[in-house]
């Protein structure tokens, strides 16, 4: 343990024979994710490895020879922010007041001991740890959206103020066109060019004003009626509306990716596989990538000689290849035209799907076990990816017993090896 990417988990239990039995559980977990652990026996000293180590989840004993568990859950709230902390609470008894009490002082999950095998134990401290990071990652971008929120403010009052001026001038014209016969109809011409503006702009502060802080489908909706129906000749606000544009695509993305992870997660245990025509598959999937391709100029080239067809599921198949592909494209290196390898082949009798590319590469010593997990993005500066593409890729392998080996050298390039059972 102490490896880069472990999961640190403080076990805080008074009881020895307890923390070696729980170490045990941990370290039979198969998995991509791996386990730290940290041992206190007191309450005291687990507040103290807590500030020590910071760790992902705490399993918090809710018997202690000098406090109980409860108490000591509201000391650990008073030394991080509450929306960041993860405990299990276990308990003796498997008393439902009880964990009802540990949830609604903070705790995330419970156990009850002598009910609990190693994948149990393991499955509810990981899905603690991702419950807080999405908790933690919707916060963000809770953060973000007040953001978004803020500049619409601003420019809704200078909107206001130039509606205003616009009004007073509009004033001035129909006093001058009662003094001025010869320019009438210079000054209705005037008058219409400036009603128009003028409803322009009165549908432009009604959508800009109206339920700001609705859900992201609500503002995007607001977002389009604002930039369809206002025209704007100030560079700057022009500059505004592309900042949120970007701000809005990339919550978009993100929801977008998750909703697909969600949705990946919630299919039906048995999916009927079938026959697929790797050719007609890849033709497919580049089919749909055709714009992404063609401003990249890159240039894939495909063999299936040595496995023209595959027995598996095939929209988790088309899902595998389209996002392995479509990262070949979006990490691609800047000095360089970008190009990709699509092959598939048996090796000792199980099928292989390999994409290669020339790309930015990855630098595995430092991000290897952070690849394959949520929102994690390496070349942020490179692509507007979500970090969700090659998460989704390895649970939909992993979910049919598959696995993925993966090669780069950092400014080279990277070789995704994904080893498939139907």
């Amino acid at each position: 343990m102490g490896q880069s990417g472990a999961k640190k988990i403080l076990l805080v239990d008074d009881n020895e024979h307890d923390r070696l039995l729980y170490r045990r559980f941990l370290g039979k977990h198969i998995g991509p994710e791996t386990f730290e652990v940290f041992e206190a026996s007191s309450g005291d000293q687990g507040l103290a490895l807590f500030q020590e180590r910071q760790p992902d989840c705490v399993l918090l004993d809710y018997n202690l020879l000098d406090t109980d568990g409860l108490a000591v859950l509201a000391d650990l709230l008073q030394l991080t922010p509450p929306d960041t902390l993860c405990v299990v609470m276990i308990t003796g008894g498997g008393s439902e007041q009880l964990a009802v009490r540990a949830l609604n002082n903070g705790a995330l999950d419970y156990l009850v001991k002598g009910h609990f095998d190693p994948e149990l134990l393991c499955k509810t401290v990981l899905h603690a740890i991702e419950k807080n990071e999405w908790r933690q990652h919707l916060a963000r971008q809770h953060q973000e959206l007040q953001a978004v929120n803020q500049q619409l403010r601003d420019s809704l009052a200078e909107l206001t103020t130039t509606r205003q001026q616009l009004q007073q001038i509009n004033a001035q014209l129909v006093s001058a066109s009662a003094a001025v016969e010869a320019r009438n109809q210079q000054l209705d011409l005037a008058n219409q060019q400036l009603a128009r503006t003028n409803a322009d702009l009165d549908n432009f502060v009604y959508a800009a004003s109206h339920d700001l802080k609705q859900p992201v489908n609500n503002l995007t909706g607001l977002f389009e009626e604002l930039r369809r129906s206002a025209t704007f000749a100030d560079p700057d606000e022009a500059l505004v509306l592309r900042l949120i544009d970007e701000s809005l695509r990339d919550l978009t993305g993100t929801i977008g990716g998750l909703a697909a992870v969600v949705q990946m997660q919630r299919q039906p245990g048995e999916q009927v596989a079938e026959l697929v025509q790797l050719p007609e598959l890849a033709t497919d999937v580049l089919q749909t990538i055709r714009p992404q391709l063609q401003d990249a100029q890159a240039a894939v080239h495909t063999d299936f000689t040595a496995l023209p067809e595959l027995l598996y599921v095939r929209s988790n198949l088309r899902t595998i290849l389209l996002n392995l592909v479509s990262n070949a494209i979006k990490y691609r290196h800047a000095e360089r035209e970008p190009r990709v390898c699509v092959q598939a082949r048996l090796v000792t009798g199980q099928p292989v799907l390999e994409v290669r590319d020339n790309g930015l590469g990855i630098n595995l010593e430092r991000h290897g076990r952070e690849l394959f997990q949520l929102f994690r993005r390496f070349h942020p500066a490179a692509s507007d990816g979500t970090g969700v593409g090659l998460f989704l890729v390895n649970r939909l392998v992993q979910s049919h017993g598959g696995r993925i080996e993966v090669e780069s050298e950092e400014g080279a390039g990277t070789t995704f090896r994904v080893f498939l059972r139907s």
